[in-house]
């Protein structure tokens, strides 16, 4: 399977002057753990989530007053549509990290999670006292 067939094609696109309470906000709203942050500027792509607004949150900063572009990683490792769900999680694992930015040469046109991956790899489970039609 690939990474097209797992990626979320909603991308939440923020710019780097959003606070942290606002990124927050509509991340929540779209449920998602992750923001690509575009700076228009430089044509930047980075990558803000959850883990970094908590990361923030924890350690007694200002979610009002801290910028995404401040906590954005932007040493981004990118995903293509045409990976393997096997590569994706090579990445993430030898990264560190929970999120691809997928791109094509248009640029980002979906996010990858280790949760779209492992819902491609462990069947759906059925509901206790389903019966099967066999």
């Amino acid at each position: 399977m690939l990474v097209r067939d797992a990626m979320s094609t909603m991308v939440l696109t923020i710019g780097p002057a959003h606070t942290l309470r606002q990124a927050a906000a509509l991340m929540a709203a779209r449920r998602v753990g992750a923001a690509v942050v575009l700076d228009h500027d430089s044509n930047h792509l980075g990558i803000l989530t959850e883990r970094d607004i908590l990361i923030s949150v924890g350690a007694g900063q200002d979610p009002d007053r801290e910028a995404a572009g401040a906590h954005t990683t932007t040493d981004v490792v990118f995903a293509a549509p045409g990976w393997t769900l096997e590569e994706a999680a090579e990445a993430m694992a030898h990264g560190g990290f929970r999120h691809l930015v997928v791109l094509d040469d248009d640029g980002p046109v979906g996010i990858v999670s280790v949760r779209d991956i492992i819902r491609c790899w462990v069947p759906a489970r059925r509901p206790a006292g389903a019966v099967s039609a066999a």
